[in-house]
């Protein structure tokens, strides 16, 4: 299992770097709000409410749920760009990118979940 475990999260960390060099080339000439992250952690929620209302199978869930979406979500680089951006003195931003990443990834958890219900 943990070899399953590693295969997916390594997919996920190439995932989330490809996307987040992306992002920094593409999105951020336009904002100071760390959209790659804040777009990476709020799909990542997404599936993963979805992949847990499914009831897949622990050997899918070990891969998809704790392995890919493990390694393609970021909690830390979350919590990395608060403390820089209060750091920073850009209160209004941090206070956007706290909600937004809180608040909207309950929300979107949440959809993704009766989502998966709804398909079951």
């Amino acid at each position: 299992m943990f070899a399953v475990v590693g295969l997916g999260a390594a997919l996920g960390a190439v995932a989330r770097f490809a996307l987040t060099n992306y992002g920094k080339k593409h999105w951020m000439r336009q904002t100071d709000l760390p959209l790659p992250t804040l777009v990476i952690n709020l799909t990542g929620a997404f599936l993963l409410g979805l992949l847990y209302a499914l009831q897949v199978n622990p050997a899918l869930y070990a891969f998809l749920g704790t392995g890919v979406l493990g390694g393609y979500t970021t909690f830390s680089t979350l919590n990395t760009e608060l403390v820089a951006l209060a750091s920073s003195q850009r209160k209004r931003t941090l206070k956007i990118y706290l909600l937004a990443s809180y608040a909207g990834g309950m929300i979107l958890v949440t959809i993704g979940y009766f989502l998966g219900k709804l398909l079951q």
